[in-house]
């Protein structure tokens, strides 16, 4: 899959499936193939693509500090390269933010987006979250680090379900064998574009169709952040997922991708 130079950066993306084009934006720390379990539904009706953003996976990762209009840039330089004009748009939590700059300015290129665990603008709580993202990514092991980032966006539901709690060690320990981890640097990029993300008198202009989802136990990005975003998005339609936090998407999965891909088909 290609690495192409845009607005003079690399960024990596891959491509699954065949249809309707479909952006996929993921979240701080994680590259585009964490979207694997989503895009296995997905990619039988949609063309998606998954981008690494700057600062982390196989793009590059400059010195920051970063802005959620320059990553919203990078993927207008992707869409570019392919030749496309207007796609779907899927962000989640830092992908929300860039979704939502996509949608600013450039509507044009937007057809209808979904904004997953999303914010306008951080308060202190938010600004401090960011913050002891990057100490701790600066202190901790890999795997310690995958820790934090767990209890950060999985709900207690989770942690006491047996099976599922076996997965979060599976994942530790695969933290700790990742051989192109996101260093400091890009992940300290990518914080500042998230604490500086401010665009809520903004939102009244995004004139598509937009679908606003988060989980009622979310302590990364607080359920009063996403309702926040649907309310200034003129004509948003609203899902939160109950006894769920900032993963709701995997805590909740088969319901997730069948809401979430039919809502994506029926805006034809």
């Amino acid at each position: 899959m290609p690495t192409i130079t845009t607005y003079g950066i690399n960024i990596y993306f891959e491509e699954r499936g065949s249809g309707e084009p479909l952006l996929l934006i993921m979240g701080i720390t994680a590259p585009g193939s964490v979207w694997e379990k989503h895009v296995a539904h997905w990619a039988k009706s949609f063309r998606c693509i998954l981008v690494d953003n700057r600062g982390v996976g196989k793009s590059d990762k400059p010195a920051g500090p970063y802005t959620s209009l320059q990553m919203a840039q990078d993927c207008i330089g992707v869409l570019d390269y392919l030749g496309l004009g207007v796609v779907k748009v899927v962000g989640v939590s830092m992908g929300s933010i860039i979704a939502q700059q996509l949608a600013i300015h450039f509507p044009t290129r937007v057809k209808a987006m979904v904004l997953m665990c999303p914010w306008a603008r951080c308060d202190n709580t938010a600004k401090a979250i960011f913050q002891h993202m990057s100490d701790c990514k600066a202190r901790l092991k890999p795997e310690e680090f995958s820790v934090y980032i767990q209890l950060l966006i999985f709900s207690k539901r989770s942690w006491d379900d047996e099976n599922f709690h076996a997965g979060l060690l599976e994942d530790r320990k695969n933290a700790a064998l990742d051989p192109n981890p996101q260093p400091l640097i890009g992940l300290e990029g990518q914080a500042a574009a998230c604490v500086s993300h401010s665009v809520l008198e903004d939102l009244k202009r995004v004139n598509c169709p937009t679908f606003v989802l988060g989980g009622a136990e979310d302590i990364f990005t607080p359920v009063w952040m996403t309702k926040e975003v649907a309310a200034a998005i003129p004509n948003s339609q609203l899902h939160i997922y109950p006894e769920s936090g900032h993963a709701f998407h995997w805590e909740n999965l088969e319901d997730f991708n069948k809401r979430v891909g039919d809502w994506l088909v029926s805006k034809s």
